[in-house]
């Protein structure tokens, strides 16, 4: 039992729960929710997909791990690095074959960009400054494009792909800037790597300006109500803000691992407020 758990635990449930949720709050969105078929395909796609990329990067980042999370299964010797890589590989196939019950697009969307984006990011962009960060954002933004082109809606999901995008760029930057010392031993080439804490703090300061600037828009031009707002306010904008005066005083390594898990919070909370203003209004 203890061995199954391990094994689960690679492929790390807590965000399989939030891409269940994610896919969930993306059908609400467009009115799909009754859609059984499309809704439950769509989900299981985005974790079969997730909890591959999981696995295939815990066997890639072995290393760096070793020193920035100890307690993963591969680092503790609880799952062998081939069974690790034999479960990403069934994972992405059973994904990839379950998209053929939905449309082009959507199978298009899966199969022929996020999949190869997923394999290339973790053998090759990973340790690529910035580029790496705004790929992992890019394959997140696909999901609720994804989601739109499996419901031929994906004009709905730009908006909530972009405010994706973005949340998860910031995040991503901050978790390098937590992991840069694992990630400089293992000689992995990030951007705090390059450019050091101070000049990553500003660039992560200057992206949650941007993002949360740009998330108002959609509420002063009417896309979307108060219950919006208010949501995005309290989730994301506060977060972005605390993160934005911190880092002006002071980018340590401790504050980029705690800020790491509020940017992860900020992005359920951007659901959260498509969903609730979805359903209020």
């Amino acid at each position: 039992m203890k061995n199954l758990s391990q094994h689960i635990k690679l492929l790390r449930p807590l965000n399989l729960v939030i891409s269940i949720f994610t896919m969930v709050v993306c059908a609400s969105i467009m009115n799909g929710i009754n859609d059984t078929k499309t809704l439950l395909i769509t989900i299981l796609v985005v974790v079969c997909y997730n909890a591959a990329a999981n696995a295939y990067n815990d066997v890639l980042d072995y290393k760096t791990d070793v020193i920035n999370r100890p307690s993963r299964p591969l680092v503790m010797g609880h799952v062998k690095k081939r069974t690790a890589l034999y479960m990403a590989i069934i994972l992405f196939v059973i994904g990839s074959v379950l998209t053929l019950t939905l449309n082009h697009l959507a199978q298009f969307i899966a199969v022929g960009l996020a999949l190869p984006i997923m394999i290339v990011y973790s053998k090759f962009l990973k340790g690529t400054p910035l580029i790496g960060n705004a790929t992992v954002a890019i394959i997140l933004g696909l999901a609720f494009i994804f989601s739109g082109a499996a419901y031929e809606q994906i004009n709905i999901m730009i908006i909530p792909a972009c405010l994706a995008f973005g949340l998860t760029f910031v995040r991503e930057l901050v978790k390098d800037m937590a992991d840069i010392e694992g990630d400089a031993q293992a000689g992995l080439n990030t951007f705090p790597v390059k450019a050091g804490l101070e000049k990553s703090a500003r660039v992560a300061i200057s992206a949650a300006c941007i993002i949360g600037g740009v998330a108002l828009i959609p509420f002063f031009k009417n896309y979307y109500g108060f219950p919006y707002l208010i949501i995005l306010v309290l989730g994301v904008e506060i977060p972005l803000t605390i993160i934005v005066f911190s880092f002006l005083k002071s980018p340590a390594i401790k504050h980029a691992k705690q800020f790491s898990e509020v940017l992860k919070f900020s992005t359920i909370a951007g659901l959260m407020a498509f969903f609730i203003d979805n359903y209020v209004r």
